[in-house]
């Protein structure tokens, strides 16, 4: 098994495009809850609050650009997010998406097939 953990990232280029690119974030096994086995974590990352997001079925955005560096995480449903250059991605149950298009043109974003619940956690 490999000892990353692949991420999609939202960013803008100097340009202000938004783009979707993967990333990875390096695992060690450690022994994080003793007496519990090791298990793979990350580094931490810092984190200054957590949300819960419920986007209902009829819940269209334009192009905005990410309030802060996010993690979102799609926790029942699915959602389609957009780039400014055309490119789409659907996140379901259990995705996750680094959001850092502070700047820029932005995404947008749809559910698909019904409410979407997410947990939004901000990095700054």
């Amino acid at each position: 098994m490999p000892n990353t953990i692949k991420c999609p990232r939202l960013y803008a280029d100097a340009e202000g495009e938004s783009h979707f690119e993967d990333i990875e974030f390096d695992m060690t096994s450690i022994q994080f809850a003793p007496p519990a086995p090791a298990l793979d974590v990350s580094a931490p990352i810092e984190a200054t609050n957590v949300s819960w997001m419920r986007f209902p079925e009829d819940w269209r955005s334009g192009m905005h650009v990410s309030p802060r560096r996010q993690l979102f995480v799609v926790l029942a449903g699915e959602i389609e997010i957009w780039t400014s250059t055309g490119h789409t991605r659907t996140f379901k149950i259990g995705d996750h998406l680094l959001g850092e298009d502070t700047t820029g043109k932005g995404h947008g974003a749809r559910p698909l097939n019904g409410d979407v619940l997410a947990v939004m956690i901000s990095l700054e």
